[in-house]
């Protein structure tokens, strides 16, 4: 008897956590927020020390089984500010598709991104019109010598109970230093 009250009350106390977790988690009908509140910047006005342009690859599909079977991504690129200190300016961020042909500017000018702060850009799985094998240059700099952004793509999808997803890391293809 005692054992029976104690697994009745193991179950209600888990079905509470998942009710208590559920409540925590944005609902499918309320979009998670993307971008923290960017402050634009006159890039005019600025001293720049240090700079960097950033390759990232990224796929908005991948290929299974065989070249004529695509599984479409969602592509979320993200920018870490990795310095504890000192902020960075995103001057622009560019997503190209396949062909490498611009597909689109994600920042009409450039933002500041404070100490440790991240931000991040999403192509959504519907977007296959950019091809399978797209790609992402960053653009940041900063006034005072500040340490490299951490600048990833991450892809996801998901089938039912499948899922897939990996990440993708930026690589410096130019740089200003003081």
């Amino acid at each position: 008897m005692i054992a029976l009250l104690e697994s009745r009350r193991i179950v209600l106390f888990l079905a509470a956590l998942v009710i208590a977790l559920a409540a925590c988690s944005p609902s499918p009908s309320q979009p998670a927020e993307v971008l923290p509140t960017l402050s634009p910047v006159d890039i005019a006005d600025l001293d720049v020390v240090i700079g960097q342009t950033v390759f990232v690859p990224a796929y908005s599909a991948i290929f299974f089984g065989d070249a004529d079977r695509l599984l479409p991504l969602t592509a979320t690129l993200a920018i870490h500010n990795t310095d504890p200190q000192n902020p960075i300016i995103v001057k622009s961020v560019r997503y190209y598709d396949t062909d490498g042909n611009l597909a689109r500017e994600f920042i009409d000018s450039p933002v500041l991104l404070n100490p440790l702060a991240t931000t991040g850009f999403v192509v959504a799985t519907d977007e296959l019109e950019t091809g399978w094998g797209t790609n992402f240059l960053v653009e940041w700099v900063a006034e005072t010598p500040a340490f490299e952004p951490v600048i990833e793509a991450i892809m996801v999808s998901n089938r039912g109970t499948e899922g897939v997803s990996f990440v993708s890391s930026g690589r410096i293809v130019s740089e200003q230093r003081p």
